[in-house]
């Protein structure tokens, strides 16, 4: 907890601190999902650097790939990338971090950049377990396990069509008012590992089974 509370303050600083040397940026470390603009299916998720001054903005991955963003306008959070084209600075996240909509792109900048620590070496047990199955449209996509009950939390993980789970818990789905889904916290029979699911991507069994 302590590391994190340095690194909120450290990020607080990005945006309350006037630095005295141009040639300065504030960084800091990050985790970065990246999803093709308006998909749902993860592209990368990796750590990464997330760096301020004076309103430019540059996000780079452990592999080389830099975003480089330029203020534009008087509205907060309109930019441009270094080719020229719109980016702009979405709400979602609240404090734990900011999502940037690019024209072919959009990126989730987490400030937590703790692993993902859902996993056992024992799996699940219970008598009562409700064993579920993985689905999806296409059977080599990436089905995203999320912290959180919603697509804007960090993708922490990621489950194949066909995995089995068991279904811990599910809740109706907040993002879209009317919305008929629920989200359902698993985890996977395999490997242990325990996140959240969109309801639509699972196969629920019938009662009692």
């Amino acid at each position: 907890m302590k590391s994190q509370t340095l690194l909120m303050a450290a990020l607080a600083s990005l945006t309350t601190v006037t630095l005295a040397s141009p040639g300065r940026t504030d960084t800091v470390n990050a985790h970065c999902d990246f999803y093709p603009a308006g998909s749902d299916t993860i592209s990368m998720s990796t750590s990464c650097t997330f760096s301020q001054r004076q309103g430019f903005i540059t996000i780079q991955t452990p592999a080389g790939a830099v975003y480089e963003f330029s203020p534009v306008g008087d509205a907060p959070g309109n930019f441009v990338d270094a080719g020229g084209g719109p980016v702009y600075r979405q709400a979602g996240l609240g404090n734990d971090g900011q999502i940037f909509d690019l024209v072919e792109e959009r990126i989730f900048v987490y400030w937590d950049t703790a692993p993902f620590s859902g996993s056992h070496s024992t799996p699940y047990a219970n008598s009562d377990r409700r064993l579920g199955t993985l689905t999806a449209n296409d059977p080599g996509a990436q089905i995203n396990v999320r912290q959180s009950a919603t697509i804007y939390s960090r993708a922490i993980a990621y489950g194949l069509p066909g995995d089995r789970i068991d279904i811990l818990q599910c809740e109706l789905d907040g993002d879209t008012p009317g919305s008929d889904l629920n989200w359902c916290r698993v985890q996977f029979v395999e490997s242990g590992a325990i996140g959240w699911i969109r309801s639509d991507f699972i196969i629920f069994p019938s009662d009692g089974e």
